[in-house]
């Protein structure tokens, strides 16, 4: 059965951490894919310098480029909310011999329990994830016990974490500081070319 690693986030913008993490989690579950989702989120729920819907997808096809990645616009396209549930079940119908593996941040899966429909995101994929710090992979294990008694499975592993974020990568765009260190030179460019990211909050 092929394996399809499905990471979803914002992506704003997609950074060397996340590649870093994907490409991890690509050699730890064997994929034979791997498809970036960038998340769709609500006027009413703009956050704080979110690039529009077509820069992060931009980015994203620029940064997995090499890696011979592909991104989703699934979520981006979709006029209701956007639920991980309804994706990986979409993702489930469009690959439907593919077993999926849901990669995603420590802070989100600490919450998944809590997200809407658990019970379909667990039916549908095994939830992936890794410690940002320390101190974290200990709590991410007692919580993968939670997700396997609710039925799904957790696949934890202590990965090399880089310190990079894209709250990192905004400010340091915002202050004229270079992020060759940060992000593909692709995005950079990128986000040179479109003035993104120059605005104070």
């Amino acid at each position: 059965m092929d394996k399809i690693l499905v990471y979803g986030g914002t992506f704003n913008p997609i950074h060397n951490g996340h590649l870093h993490l994907a490409a991890s989690f690509e050699k730890i579950t064997g994929a034979q894919r791997v498809l970036l989702v960038p998340t769709r989120v609500p006027p009413h729920k703009q956050a704080k310098e979110l690039a529009c819907e077509e820069d992060r997808l931009a980015m994203c096809r620029l940064a997995v480029k090499p890696f011979g990645w592909r991104v989703s616009d699934l979520e981006i396209r979709r006029e209701s909310p956007s639920y991980t549930a309804d994706t990986l079940e979409q993702l489930s119908a469009l690959y439907p011999k593919a077993r999926l593996y849901f990669l995603t941040g420590e802070d989100m899966f600490m919450t998944l329990l809590s997200w809407y429909d658990p019970i379909r995101i667990l039916r549908s994929a095994t939830i992936c994830a890794a410690p940002r710090s320390t101190s974290g992979l200990a709590q991410m294990l007692a919580y993968a016990v939670k997700i396997r008694q609710a039925g799904g499975e957790a696949l934890v592993r202590d990965v090399s974490y880089l310190p990079v974020s894209s709250t990192q990568v905004r400010r340091a765009v915002r202050e004229k500081q270079t992020v060759h260190t940060l992000v593909p030179p692709a995005v950079e460019s990128y986000i040179a070319q479109h003035s993104l990211y120059g605005e104070p909050d």
